[in-house]
């Protein structure tokens, strides 16, 4: 696979790295990523790995946009209000860049469709950019079960959290946080209300994870849990021990399918 002359233009801050490369170029071109939920979240994480030369993207959500969305989810614009938001991503993608194949899923996800979603493609990294707890333990185990590598994050008001799995590499969410907390003991983002800006730190962080990953390079948010205080202006990064009894990725596992959890609510207290 040889480079053009706009491709060389364009991706020229990347190749001059020699961490990148022409070599390391070419894979971003070639690599995969899903990235469930075209928000707060999504939204920052598709644009920049579309900007870095992500060859394949995958766009999972059912919601249209709406204007209260555009507060933080700035791959859509005031014209793409109604419209569907993986169509709306899509078409902002390629006017950004040409050499992304964006494939929209409008549709919920759910035990009956994430892996077929997730194989797809075979997509090399998953991002969760979801809002709410049954869809975040759902890619987890559906991750887990299926050996993919993905971020998880969440944000509300004026904090945000990311984590990192990779397979044989650390613990997954589930070795944190268990179960879904109970029905209505979280508030979501629309009750508790989010800072824009969130999105654009948290989810851009997801996209140098999934670079990070795709390239080999660095150290991973494996075994870690980086969380960010946009009033103290503070990030933390908490050691996360794997859990040997975790329920999905222990050594003896008790859960091998799928589990579509009820209720909806934002991941951070």
């Amino acid at each position: 696979m040889g480079f053009s002359d706009e491709q060389l233009e364009r991706y020229s801050r990347h190749i001059i790295l020699k961490e990148v490369g022409v070599k390391g170029q070419k894979k971003l071109l070639q690599s995969r990523v899903l990235i469930i939920g075209t928000g707060g979240l999504g939204a920052p994480a598709a644009m920049f790995l579309a900007a870095a030369g992500v060859g394949t993207i995958g766009l999972v959500d059912f919601d249209g946009v709406e204007l209260s969305n555009l507060q933080r989810q700035i791959i859509h614009l005031t014209k793409d209000v109604g419209k569907p938001k993986v169509i709306s991503g899509r078409e902002t993608i390629g006017e950004m860049n040409p050499d992304v194949e964006v494939v929209p899923y409008q549709e919920w996800v759910s035990s009956g469709n994430i892996q077929d979603i997730i194989w797809d493609r075979d997509y090399d990294f998953i991002i969760d950019g979801t809002d709410n707890f049954p869809a975040k333990f759902l890619i987890n185990d559906a991750c887990v079960l299926s050996g993919k590598p993905f971020s998880h994050a969440g944000i509300i008001r004026f904090q945000g959290q990311t984590m990192t799995y990779v397979p044989g590499q650390g613990p997954c969410y589930r070795c944190i946080f268990k179960n879904p907390p109970p029905a209505d003991s979280v508030p979501t983002c629309k009750q508790a209300g989010v800072l824009g800006v969130m999105g654009g730190i948290i989810g851009t962080i997801q996209a140098t994870e999934a670079i990070k990953y795709i390239l080999g390079l660095g150290d991973l948010l494996t075994g870690a849990l980086l969380t960010y205080d946009a009033l103290k202006m503070e990030f933390r990064r908490v050691k996360l021990p794997h859990n040997k009894k975790c329920q999905v990725c222990g050594e003896e596992p008790s859960i091998t399918e799928l589990i579509d959890y009820e209720q909806a609510a934002c991941d951070l207290n």
